[in-house]
C-alpha cells in the first residue's frame, strides 16, 4: 500500500529527474535559422520602436508648433485688441474735444448774441433818453423864460414898495398848493391803495379786534410792512378801542401816526454849510434816478448862486455821461467826465483838485449804479470814498442815496447794504409819481434813522422838494390839504 506522501515524493523526483535533462543538440542550419530568426526579430522590434519615437518626436514637435502657433495668434489678437481700445478711445477724445468746440462756438455764439442785443437795446433807451432830455430842455427853457417874466412883471409892480428881504422859507415850495396837489396826485396810486380802502369801511364802525386787524392788513398791503402796521394799530387802539370812528376820523388818525414815525427824518440838507468844496456823491442801484436827481439838485442850487462841478462818475454807461451833460448844460454848470470804462475813482480825484484849485461851492458826484449784492460793485464804491479822503479826511461830506419808490420792500435791503458800504448820510426818494407803493417810506423812516433830504413827484426840476413829513402823510392817507390832521 502506497501512502499519499509517498505518491508526491515519488512525484517530485521525477521532475527534477526531468528537469536534470539536457537539451537536445542542434544543428548548424538550425542554429544559424535560429539566430537570423532572432536577429530579424530583434531588428524588427527595433524597427517598431524607431517607427514609435519618430511619430513621438513628431507629434511632440506638432504640439510645440501647435501650441507656438496659438500663442501667436493670443498674442495678435491681444496686440489688436488693444489697438482697437486705443483706437476708441482716440476717436472718443477726438469726439469730446469737437464737442467742446461746437459748445464753446454755441456759448459765444449766444453770449454775442445776447450782447447784441443789449446793446441795441441801450442804444434805443439811450437814444429815448436823450429825445426825452430834449424836450425836458426845451420845455424847462420855456418855463424858465415865463418864470422870469412874471418875476420881472411883479418886481417891476412892487419895486417902489418893496422892503427888505426876510430870510425865505426852505418849505415854501412844498406848503404851495401846486405842490401838494402834485403830491397828492404823485401819491393817487399808494392813496388809492390805502386810502379808498378806508373810504365806507369804517363808517360809525367800533375800532374793535376785528377791525384793527383789518387795518393792519390795509397798512401791510400799503408797503408799509408789518412793524410800521402794528406800531400804528397799536396806537390808535389805546385812545380809541372800541369806539365808533369814521372814515374821515381813521384817515387823521392814520396821517397822525405816519407823521409821527416820519417827523424825525424831515430834515434839509443845506450845502452852503461846512468846508469848501462840499463833496457829495449821489448813490443807488441802477435806474433809481440819480443822475436826474443830481441835475435837479444842480439847477436849484445854481439859482441860488451856489459854484459846482458836476462829476459824471458813472463810467459804465454813456447814456448817463451824456445825460448829466445835458443837466449841466441846462443849469449852466461845468461837467467832468471821462470816456467810457474810465477808473471811477480817479475821475472823483481830479475833480475834487479842480474844485479846490478853481474854489467852487460844491461837487456833485453821479456814480455808477450797482445792486446792492454785487460786491465787486460795492467795493469800487468804497474806493471811491477813499479817495476823497486822501484830499479831505472829512470827505465825503454827504452820500446821498437815491431810492425808486416802484421796488416798494426791496428799498429797505438797499438802504442796509449801502448804508455800511458807503456810509450814506441821508436819501431821496423818487419816482413816487408812478407806484402804488408809497408807504414804503414810512417803513424806512421807522427802520433806519436817515434823514429824508428830497422826494420826487415828476420829471421836471421843480418836482424834486424837500420832504414834508405833514404833507406826506396827508397825502399817502388821502387827506385833503387843508384837513386838520
Amino acid at each position: 500500500m502506497i501512502l499519499w506522501f509517498g505518491k508526491k515524493k515519488k512525484k517530485k523526483e521525477l521532475e527534477e529527474a526531468g528537469a536534470a535533462m539536457t537539451a537536445p543538440e542542434l544543428s548548424a542550419e538550425e542554429v544559424a535559422a535560429k539566430e537570423a530568426a532572432e536577429k530579424e526579430e530583434a531588428e524588427r522590434k527595433a524597427a517598431e520602436q524607431a517607427e514609435i519615437d519618430r511619430k513621438v518626436v513628431e507629434a511632440n514637435r506638432a504640439w510645440e508648433e501647435r501650441q507656438q502657433r496659438e500663442r501667436e495668434a493670443a498674442e495678435a489678437e491681444e496686440t489688436r485688441r488693444k489697438e482697437e481700445e486705443a483706437r476708441q478711445a482716440e476717436e472718443a477724445q477726438e469726439a469730446a474735444r469737437h464737442a467742446a468746440e461746437d459748445a464753446e462756438r454755441k456759448a459765444a455764439a449766444e453770449e454775442a448774441a445776447r450782447k447784441a442785443e443789449a446793446d441795441a437795446a441801450e442804444a434805443r433807451r439811450a437814444a429815448e433818453e436823450a429825445e426825452r432830455l430834449r424836450q425836458e430842455r426845451e420845455e424847462a427853457e420855456r418855463e424858465e423864460a415865463q418864470r422870469k417874466a412874471e418875476e420881472a412883471a411883479k418886481a417891476a409892480e412892487t419895486a417902489d414898495t418893496a422892503e427888505e428881504p426876510s430870510e425865505p422859507d426852505p418849505y415854501a415850495e412844498v406848503k404851495s398848493p401846486g405842490f401838494f396837489k402834485k403830491l397828492t396826485s404823485g401819491l393817487s396810486k399808494s392813496s388809492s391803495k390805502l386810502g379808498a380802502s378806508l373810504t365806507g369801511a369804517f363808517t360809525k364802525r367800533k375800532l374793535d379786534d376785528e377791525a384793527l386787524e383789518e387795518l393792519e392788513d390795509l397798512l401791510i398791503a400799503s408797503d408799509m410792512g408789518a412793524r410800521v402796521a402794528a406800531k400804528v394799530t397799536a396806537n390808535l387802539a389805546k385812545n380809541r378801542f372800541d369806539k365808533d370812528v369814521t372814515d374821515d376820523e381813521i384817515k387823521a388818525a392814520l396821517a397822525e401816526e405816519i407823521e409821527a414815525i416820519m417827523k424825525p427824518r424831515e430834515r434839509l440838507v443845506d450845502f452852503s454849510d461846512g468846508p469848501t468844496p462840499r463833496i457829495v456823491l449821489f448813490v443807488g442801484v441802477n435806474g433809481s434816478g440819480k443822475t436826474t436827481t443830481i441835475g435837479k439838485i444842480a439847477s436849484k442850487l445854481k439859482e441860488q448862486g451856489a459854484s459846482a462841478l458836476l462829476v459824471a462818475g458813472d463810467t459804465f454807461r454813456a447814456a448817463a455821461i451824456e445825460q448829466l451833460t445835458v443837466w449841466g448844460e441846462r443849469a449852466g454848470i461845468p461837467v467832468m467826465s471821462k470816456p467810457t470804462g474810465a477808473d471811477a475813482a480817479g475821475l472823483v480825484y481830479e475833480a475834487v483838485e479842480k474844485a479846490k484849485a478853481e474854489n467852487l461851492d460844491l461837487v456833485l458826484v453821479d456814480t455808477a449804479g450797482r445792486l446792492q449784492n454785487k460786491a465787486e460793485l460795492m467795493s469800487e464804491l468804497a474806493k471811491i470814498v477813499r479817495v476823497t479822503r486822501k484830499l479831505d479826511p472829512e470827505a465825503p461830506h454827504d452820500v446821498i442815496l437815491v431810492l425808486d419808490a416802484t421796488v416798494g420792500q426791496n428799498a429797505l435791503s438797499q438802504v442796509e447794504a449801502f448804508r455800511h458800504t458807503a456810509e450814506v448820510s441821508g436819501i431821496v426818494m423818487t419816482k413816487l409819481d408812478g407806484t402804488a407803493k408809497g408807504g414804503v417810506l414810512v417803513a424806512i423812516a421807522e427802520a433806519h434813522d436817515l434823514p429824508i433830504h428830497f422826494i420826487g413827484v415828476g420829471e421836471k426840476a421843480e418836482d424834486l422838494q424837500p420832504f414834508s413829513a405833514e404833507a406826506y402823510a396827508k397825502a399817502l392817507v388821502g387827506m385833503d390839504e387843508k384837513a386838520p390832521a
